[in-house]
């Protein structure tokens, strides 16, 4: 991922500005397309400082905007919220098809037979999705990106974020109480499509979404290749060493999970590691996020992840200028 790829160059001229538009202008609508939101009423226990919301809310959990509205454009492809249950399993499979087929993780035997990559969390997220029209066919073969987004009060629905089974977020979530959290994930995107259009979709929609439900944080775990850290000593010595958070948002992964490094080595290269950072992780922190303490080996998904938290006040200007601080004032 380049600096590009996150964000839409300052001239007018440039068509993708169209992402700018459509965004704005979908910003005042936006909310409309999400699940029903609820404020935080402080409810305590369960994952990540949420616990369980009574039985009788829970059918609210699934609710869909038929006419979800459009958060981008660039040529073919186009962002927008799914709009039904049919396009968020329409995403599971394709998230499937990456992580499993392609990037090899270990399905569970129900996985195998839906062949979806799916989990208890998915109910209560918003799904994100890229779609190219020019693909032809039913819309659901059009889908070429997803990404998963939860916001706080939808993880007081599902008795926490997902996040908090690798790492101890409820210390964060106590201190920063008054925040509006956004919890960021499943991110997948065909083979064909990892190019910087679909990234600047991708991001686009997200910063739509984080505008429209007044976002104060985003964070969610990022993924290395490997499950060994030993091997991975470089990257994660890096992280530590060049994003390492503050004690006001510094989160430490699970006791019980986590792998810990006192030092980075001795030897290591700055340059080298950051070459070996995955798009989504080094996008991240050009955007001016931060890395928690600790790494998790996901055995399943064949990885090595790490925390990143990324406060919207610590966004990189330079892209707050690219997507827009306010889109609301392009709102139709």
């Amino acid at each position: 991922m380049t600096a590009q790829s996150l964000g839409i160059a300052n001239d007018a001229n440039d068509p993708r500005h169209l992402v700018l538009e459509e965004a704005a202008a979908a910003v005042s609508r936006v909310r409309r397309s999400s699940p029903m939101g609820f404020r935080r009423i402080g409810f305590e226990g369960g994952g990540g400082g949420f616990g369980q919301m009574p039985a009788k809310i829970l059918h609210l959990v699934r609710r869909f905007d038929p006419a979800a509205p459009l958060l981008g454009r660039l040529g073919d492809l186009e962002v927008r919220l799914a709009r039904n249950a049919a396009e968020v399993k329409a995403a599971q499979q394709l998230r499937y098809r990456v992580f499993y087929e392609e990037m090899n993780a270990q399905p569970s035997k129900l996985q195998k037979m839906t062949r979806r990559d799916r989990d208890s969390f998915d109910r209560y997220c918003d799904h994100l999705l890229v779609i190219d029209h020019a693909r032809g066919g039913p819309i659901l073969s059009r889908i070429v990106g997803t990404y998963r987004l939860m916001r706080g009060e939808r993880a007081m629905l599902a008795g926490g974020f997902y996040t908090a089974q690798e790492f101890d977020i409820a210390p964060m979530l106590a201190r920063h109480s008054g925040k509006r959290f956004l919890e960021l994930g499943r991110s997948c995107v065909l083979k064909d499509y990892r190019g910087k259009r679909t990234v600047e979709l991708l991001w686009q929609g997200i910063w739509a979404y984080v505008i429209a439900h007044d976002v104060d944080v985003l964070f969610g775990c990022a993924s290395l290749a490997g499950t060994d850290p030993a091997m991975l000593a470089a990257p994660l010595g890096f992280l530590q060493t060049n994003a390492a958070a503050p004690e006001e948002w510094r989160v430490r992964a699970l006791a019980h999970r986590g792998t810990f490094f006192a030092d980075p080595p001795v030897d290591l290269d700055p340059r080298k590691a950051l070459a070996v950072l995955p798009p989504l992780l080094k996008g991240y922190l050009r955007l001016g996020g931060y890395v928690g303490v600790g790494a998790v080996v996901d055995h399943q998904f064949g990885t090595t992840d790490v925390l990143i938290v990324l406060p919207r006040d610590r966004i990189n200007p330079r892209y707050v200028g690219h997507y827009g601080a306010d889109a609301s004032r392009f709102a139709a």
